[in-house]
């Protein structure tokens, strides 16, 4: 049997990866002797083990295994790329700019050096994204473990060609009372509530967030929004909310135990975690949410790109950002159909993919292999659930959930052969699908007005949607009439 030394903050320390340590620990002392560390003591002899570990993450809670992890090298775990806030906070906020100033230039050069000179002086902030601060953790390591390719390449640009293992992040596939804890926020089953969880920091776009929230309530008055997690000093999180107009929509929860966590998240219908910049960091609340079968909302940036489709909806950083956020919001609390399938998928692949099981499986099969010089060959990954099949048209739907997508055969039906109209539907098909897609159905006493209409998908809202009355408009001279009519 292994023997380890496992470093890394634990609770009750307000640190995501200290959750994830105790939970990975758990599994690994089922196969493997493991004495957990947060600093190395006096005297400490890595002779003892077999392998090392450093759980690293960026910020002053890691200390004590970044420190281990420089005097007594073993296999080190990041889980982003970049270790610049924890550096910063063990040296600045101690007033001790020298050291500071020496990691700056060991990692960054020159140049570095220089805007630290001027951080220094207060003309600017540190550049916490472009100097990553990973050369001498790497440098003094013998082996990495990260939780992704996007995190494993920057591992390799940085330098570092020793082993280095892409392990998931475990998972948590917890189990959680949805109902209690919708009657503990004072809501019943079919309000729309959606969840934001962990550090409130301002890179996981909160006001973006909201303001796309805050479009939902116009559509649907009902809905309703979480916060927990502990606040971020420099986002006023209060005086966003009223500043957007949700006091009454929008409750902030604070730091929660792990049992609350769980169920806050169980009681949600859809969970965003949204950030940009990123640094390849993993979100251990978000597979958490996953765990739990919920409908979740990523950026399509580092880590989380990665996701499988099937799991997720993925926003692209970018003008449109809030836009798509919205449309997906819509999407989701309008279709639960939509939503609980995504829900599943999510739940499944987790059980697949990234269990904590699997996860210690992996560290151990890791750690033997650098113990013993040998290369580590991984195991294939599990595959990505299939997405399910949609359901056949004949079986009843839930209420104001279509039996299936509007099919793309209801454009093309109305699509005239000549003029080129055909080309520009087949090459706008995914778009013009995906609009029917997210449209509610209608009735025959419901009126529906389509902006910018172009007249491929007005015959549709009609006869496959059920619409009654459906009139088009789009931009063009003032007070000009267009009057069009299409025909079969």
């Amino acid at each position: 049997m292994m023997r380890l030394a496992f470093f890394s903050p634990l609770p009750p320390s307000k640190s995501g990866i200290a959750d994830y340590s105790q939970a990975l620990i758990e599994q690994l002392r089922r196969h493997a002797e493991v004495e957990t560390f947060e600093a190395a003591p006096e005297g400490f002899d890595p002779g003892r083990y077999d392998a090392c570990i450093y759980q690293m993450g960026n910020n002053r809670h890691h200390e004590g295994a970044w420190r281990a992890a420089l005097a007594h090298p073993g296999v080190v775990v990041l889980h982003e790329a970049n270790l610049h806030h924890l550096i910063a906070e063990i040296t600045i906020k101690r007033g001790d700019w020298d050291a500071y100033l020496e990691e700056l230039a060991y990692d960054g050069g020159l140049e570095a050096l220089e805007r630290g000179k001027r951080v220094q002086a207060g003309e600017i902030g540190p550049d916490y994204y472009g100097v990553p601060m990973l050369r001498r953790t790497l440098e003094r390591a013998r082996a990495v473990i990260v939780h992704s390719r996007y995190v494993e390449s920057k591992v390799r640009e940085a330098g570092f060609s020793g082993p280095v293992a892409v392990i998931p992040h475990g998972a948590w596939l917890p189990e959680a009372d949805r109902n209690e804890y919708r009657r503990r926020l004072g809501l019943d089953e079919t309000t729309p509530l959606a969840g934001i969880f962990g550090f409130l920091k301002p890179y996981k776009r909160i006001p973006e967030c909201l303001r796309a929230f805050r479009r939902l309530v116009r559509l649907e008055l009902r809905a309703k929004m979480i916060l927990t997690g502990e606040p971020h000093p420099e986002l006023d999180i209060p005086a966003l909310v009223a500043s957007l107009d949700l006091e009454d929509s929008v409750r902030l929860l604070g730091f929660v135990s792990e049992e609350d966590l769980n169920g806050f998240i169980a009681a949600c219908d859809v969970v965003l975690n949204l950030r940009h910049p990123t640094v390849g960091e993993s979100s251990g609340t978000l597979l958490r949410a996953l765990g739990l079968g919920r409908a979740a909302i990523v950026s399509e940036v580092g880590a989380f790109a990665e996701l499988p489709d099937e799991v997720c909806l993925k926003v692209p950083p970018g003008p449109a950002e809030e836009d798509l956020m919205f449309e997906y919001l819509n999407l989701l609390v309008s279709r639960p159909e939509i939503r609980r399938t995504l829900g599943r998928q999510a739940r499944r692949w987790v059980e697949t993919h990234c269990s904590w099981p699997i996860a210690a499986r992996r560290y151990l099969e890791f750690a033997r292999a650098v113990a013993e010089g040998r290369e580590w060959k991984p195991a294939e990954p599990e595959p990505a659930p299939a997405p399910e099949p949609e359901r056949p048209a004949e079986e009843p739907a839930e209420e104001g959930v279509p039996a299936e997508e509007p099919p793309k055969k209801a454009v093309l039906d109305w699509c005239p052969p000549e003029g080129g109209a055909r080309e520009y539907v087949e090459t706008h098909m995914d778009r013009l699908a995906k609009t029917l897609a997210i449209t509610p159905r209608g009735g025959p006493g419901d009126r529906i007005l389509e902006m910018g209409a172009y007249m491929q998908i007005t015959p549709a809202l009609h006869f496959e949607l059920g619409y009654g009355e459906v009139r088009g408009c789009y931009y063009g001279e003032a007070g000009k009439q267009d009057l069009k009519e299409v025909t079969a």
